[in-house]
């Protein structure tokens, strides 16, 4: 019944407005505004739309709700660095001073949108 249905994913945010300019203005990512209801749609390489949407009583995701596979991890936390992302540091994780863990899979670094929310980039 739903092999063929086009599904997409979804998050919740506290401040629709600071996470258009995170992920617009931060990541350079494109957003669009849904006119007259409180969510805007990410859309990401893939063609995997994903919906952001306002909670009032939102409970920031304490897992990684996206991952950004990138070709050169070092590169790519330098540029988000410039651009005033910081990177999380994670007790107990062997992570290196730039905060990407390289040990245990894929080089990985982990950050937050404005509301709290986990993301990461990953070297492919």
């Amino acid at each position: 019944m739903l092999a063929n249905s086009k599904a997409f994913s979804g998050f919740a945010v506290d401040d629709l407005d600071k996470a258009r300019a995170f992920y617009a203005d931060t990541l350079g990512l494109k957003v669009e505004p849904t006119e007259g209801a409180p969510l805007m749609t990410l859309h990401l390489a893939g063609d995997r739309p994903t919906l952001i949407y306002a909670k009032p009583d939102h409970t920031p995701a304490d897992y990684t709700i996206l991952n950004f596979p990138v070709d050169d991890i070092d590169a790519a936390v330098e540029a988000l660095t410039a651009r005033g992302v910081t990177f999380e540091r994670y007790e107990g994780m062997p992570q290196d001073d730039k905060g990407v863990m390289r040990d245990q899979g894929p080089p990985i670094a982990w950050f937050k949108d404005p509301a709290g929310n986990v993301l990461s980039v990953l070297e492919q």
